[in-house]
């Protein structure tokens, strides 16, 4: 590997790291449009760039997941009881979201990760009004909403915070807890959805070397040894911090990747 690719992985890690456990987004949102960005310069068949860019991403949550909730554990953050409704509906999700995802071609993918970011970037933007939060649903619906995370998150390559945490706050949940059990969905996600983006890209052809399904190994092992290493430095400083300025700089950052990703959609 050349050694401004392995230096990019590596930045590239450290700042999807620091931002799951900060934020509680799995990282995702940065690593796959970064991925997708370097896989194309390394020649890599365009059929599969996004594809590759999204398990690859999923894979590398897995491992800074745990590094992220181990650091939310030890503050007594996370909400187990609540986080094992979710978990079933999430398993399920994980796996359908990449079997979705291989169906489409590239520039649907790019285009429905585009959207995604660019939503998402909205709504760190937008000012919340004031509204009544209410409790938490039965289990029957806890399920079906552990389904929703699962699948979106799987389809995306991302975490599930996105939808976990807005869910959790709009029931009452304060941001710290929230934040800190978005995390631990981000464990059943990245790993049944990396089993699944193994599934769905096995025998494929055009995949490049080093490829196991639709995962990148080499980026997978460089981008998830920083994340790992920085995702309770993040997790850290959400505790210690309001992050309501740095989550708008991280909004308009998202902006611009969501227009590289619908660039990529159009001219792929």
């Amino acid at each position: 590997m050349e050694a401004d690719l392995l230096i990019s992985l590596i930045l590239l890690g450290i700042c999807s790291g620091f931002a799951a456990g900060l934020l509680g987004i799995g990282g995702g949102m940065i690593i796959v449009p970064a991925l997708t960005f370097v896989f194309s310069a390394s020649g890599f068949s365009e059929s599969y760039t996004v594809h590759m860019a999204i398990a690859t991403s999923l894979s590398i949550i897995f491992f800074t997941t745990i590094s992220s909730v181990y650091a939310h554990h030890k503050r007594g953050a996370i909400l187990w009881p609540v986080a094992l409704l979710l978990v079933p509906g999430v398993i399920v999700g994980s796996w359908v979201g990449p079997t979705i995802a291989s169906m489409l071609n590239t520039r649907y993918l790019a285009s429905v990760f585009g959207a995604f970011v660019a939503f998402s970037a909205y709504k760190m933007l937008r000012r919340k009004k004031d509204i009544k939060t209410m409790g938490l649903p039965n289990k029957p619906m806890m399920g079906m909403v552990g389904l929703g995370i699962g699948t979106a998150a799987g389809l995306v390559g991302a975490g599930g915070g996105f939808i976990t945490v807005p869910f959790l706050g709009w029931r009452g949940v304060s941001i710290h807890n929230a934040v800190a059990t978005s995390a631990v969905m981000g464990f059943p996600i990245a790993l049944f959805g990396t089993l699944s983006y193994i599934y769905q890209g096995w025998g494929k052809a055009d995949l490049p070397p080093g490829s196991m399904g639709f995962i990148y190994l080499p980026a997978m092992v460089c981008v998830a040894a920083a994340s790992v290493l920085f995702a309770p430095m993040g997790a850290r400083t959400a505790h210690a911090l309001n992050v309501k300025q740095l989550r708008s700089v991280f909004a308009y950052l998202l902006f611009v990747l969501s227009a590289y990703m619908f660039w990529k959609a159009f001219t792929g």
